[in-house]
């Protein structure tokens, strides 16, 4: 919660300084932002590679049948969260969207910072994916503890990286965001459409929940409103801990209340805390469209082009960090090379998903029970057919 208080602090201060402060106070804060883009989009392949590359690793794989169904249904329901979505913020940021909107206009003053400095990335984002599942897959195969150890250690140091250095400053570099729009004059269009794309993404989470909740009941035979209830502790702390892993303790004691078996319960809580983030999924997706119109190098891409950054989203969130702000920061890489997004669309995007951490969490969390319900059925009928 503090971080979101700082985050919502850099942009008042930002819009102030672009409005307000000399020329030279907002290039100040420009320099600081192109210098931390930098570094950040340095880091990204790294913790693409790093992180997916151990995640894959670590599967357990003595529990073949079930690892398979939990990762399945987490990784069709993330996508079918992004897909419904894209399609509600299609219909609604367009209607709110300035005609003329652009994040980078010309009705200001647009200034440069102080200093430029290049740090090129070791490799690109789709180098790291296709790296990370060669070599995830290959360590799980020919168990190469060495390269396992070398996997976990470089996951653990890009996510003290995150932790100390990159989540920290954010708030400054959003700050620096909004400057530069304060100064172009584009700062009043892009606050409002925020507004209206951070409740829609919450309405767009408990429609998800709601929906996931009702196929559970239908499937297991029990009451839907009486499972979202048993799951309400989980959602709750969620907000707080802005943290699937932080939450688990929480999750378990709900998904066990809703009569889950007790070894169902102590696999895929655990397991779905690190891969199935379909509430961050539904924040990313709509805030890439609302980002999309507000920026006039861009257009709403239509569905087939958006499928494919979906389905390659759903599985960068198998293995985002679990830190605050760690699934935008894994998806920031898809968002340059798949949609084009430059680094002001980018910045955007950060202060738009920051902002509303913690109900994506929430979210992340609570569908983490539709699925242990789902799970537990599944294998209940598989016990009685067997």
């Amino acid at each position: 919660m503090a971080l979101i208080i700082k985050l919502l602090a850099g942009i008042l201060l930002g819009t102030f300084i672009g409005l307000y402060a000399p020329h030279a106070v907002t290039q100040l804060l420009l320099t600081f932002k192109v210098l931390f883009g930098q570094l950040l989009f340095f880091t990204i392949p790294l913790l693409i590679f790093f992180f997916i590359t151990s995640g894959i690793a670590s599967l357990p794989q003595n529990s073949g049948r079930l690892l398979g169904k939990t990762l399945g249904i987490a990784y069709l329901s993330t996508i079918i969260a992004g897909i419904v979505a894209f399609f509600a913020a299609s219909a609604v940021v367009p209607m709110l969207a300035p005609e003329s909107a652009d994040v980078a206009g010309m009705t200001g003053t647009i200034l440069e910072p102080f200093i430029q400095l290049e740090i090129p990335p070791v490799f690109n984002v789709m180098t790291a994916l296709a790296l990370a599942f060669i070599f995830g897959l290959g360590i799980a195969a020919t168990r190469a503890e060495a390269l396992k150890n070398l996997s976990d250690q470089g996951r653990d140091v890009i996510k003290v990286l995150l932790e100390k250095v990159i989540i920290p400053f954010l708030p400054i570099y959003i700050a620096g965001v909004f400057a530069e729009m304060a100064a172009a004059g584009t700062v009043f269009d892009t606050l409002k459409t925020f507004a209206v794309i951070l409740l829609l993404a919450v309405v767009l989470h408990w429609i998800y929940i709601v929906g996931m909740f009702i196929l559970a009941g239908l499937k297991s035979g029990k009451s839907p409103i009486s499972l979202i209830k048993n799951m309400l502790p989980a959602y709750f702390t969620a907000l707080g801990t802005m943290s699937s892993a932080a939450t688990i303790p929480v999750t378990l004691k709900s998904v066990k209340s809703n009569k889950v078996n007790e070894d169902v319960a102590n696999f895929t809580v655990p397991l779905c805390a690190t891969t199935h983030l379909a509430g961050s999924t539904i924040t990313i997706v709509a805030t890439t469209v609302a980002v999309m119109v507000l920026h006039n190098a861009l257009v709403v891409p239509s569905f087939l082009t958006m499928l494919p950054f979906i389905m390659m989203l759903a599985i960068v969130m198998l293995a985002a960090p679990g830190v605050p702000g760690g699934a935008v920061m894994a998806a920031v890489g898809l968002l340059g090379s798949m949609l084009g997004f430059g680094e002001t669309a980018i910045a955007l995007m950060i202060a738009l998903y920051m902002a509303q951490d913690s109900f994506g969490t929430a979210c992340n969390v609570t569908g983490d029970g539709a699925i242990a319900v789902l799970v537990d059925d599944q294998a209940k009928t598989e016990t009685s057919t067997s």
